[in-house]
């Protein structure tokens, strides 16, 4: 289904939603849910695939710009239901099939819908914060380098993981396009409907897709569980990716995980160039992103 919208140019939140409807449709033991609706009302779509007891999540597109995440995130959850089903009956996909009995995946393709719309289309002079969101963006048309939400709030820099640190450093004091951390920890509805899911599931490991660099960060202040850097370079050996143990960072939904729950938590820089990296790139990302997703869910 994704190879249908790969001839054009964006790739919106109702492509997410759409496909997600399809594959509950499809798909017995996989549903769709919305946990939550942006600034403007557009729902944020979960997609749940799987009954095994390892519970596993996957998100994408914190940043608007970094919407190819949500592309990426939709094949392979397109591909982890089809060889669940048996569809796949190639032998390399039996490990993956049994893996699938095994493990619960919940996707969050696209937790900013609002600002990866807004990197994508532009803003309308009809827009309800047309005049606020060219003043936050410095007059500019071009929102091409919109990380933010519609309200000019980095999402990742949002959670309660010392995020007083985090907006020090950022040192932006209101909304803009990027590393404004917002008025308090997980103050927009889109960082605190993803916060509510991860509290509500007890997930194992979680992973954070964004652009770009073809890194793995794994750690986070020593709070990461003794087994962190060899999964890391797990991913690191089936991807090409390189695992960076990051420091000066902080707030983030990763951080925020591994600092509540003590459990592995992963950002994963995907491609290589210039955010927004374009879909014609999508399949080169796509033939490293597929393994280190499958290795990932077997962590």
């Amino acid at each position: 289904m994704l190879q249908n919208h790969l001839g054009r140019s964006f790739y919106l939140n109702e492509d997410v939603a759409v496909q997600c409807g399809q594959l509950a449709r499809t798909y017995p033991f996989t549903a769709a849910h919305i946990i939550g609706n942006s600034v403007l009302g557009q729902p944020i779509m979960a997609l749940r695939c799987g009954y095994g007891p390892r519970l596993i999540h996957i998100n994408g597109a914190f940043h608007g710009n970094e919407w190819i995440t949500s592309a990426l995130i939709m094949r392979f959850m397109n591909e982890l239901c089809a060889t669940y089903a048996g569809f796949d009956a190639m032998p390399e996909a039996r490990s993956l099939a049994k893996l699938c009995q095994e493990v619960t995946v919940w996707a969050v393709p696209m937790v900013n819908p609002d600002g990866a719309e807004l990197a994508q289309c532009g803003v309308h002079p009809s827009h309800p914060l047309y005049r606020e969101l060219l003043d936050w963006n410095n007059g500019e048309a071009d929102f091409r380098g919109w990380k933010a939400n519609v309200r000019g709030v980095d999402l990742n820099d949002q959670f309660p993981a010392f995020w007083e640190e985090e907006k020090e450093r950022r040192a932006v004091k209101g909304p803009a396009p990027s590393d404004y951390c917002g008025p308090y920890p997980l103050s927009e509805p889109e960082s605190a409907a993803l916060a509510m899911l991860t509290a509500r599931i007890p997930f194992l490991a979680v992973a954070a897709l964004h652009t770009q660099g073809e890194e793995i960060y794994w750690n986070y202040r020593g709070y990461e569980p003794p087994q962190a850097e060899a999964m890391a370079a797990r991913l690191e050996s089936v991807s090409g990716y390189k695992a960076v143990k990051l420091e000066g960072s902080d707030a983030g939904y990763k951080d925020w995980f591994i600092k509540q729950y003590g459990r592995p938590g992963f950002t994963i820089e995907a491609g290589l160039g210039t955010t927004p990296l374009p879909l014609e790139q999508f399949e080169e990302i796509y033939s490293k992103m597929q393994p280190l997703l499958t290795e990932f869910l077997q962590l």
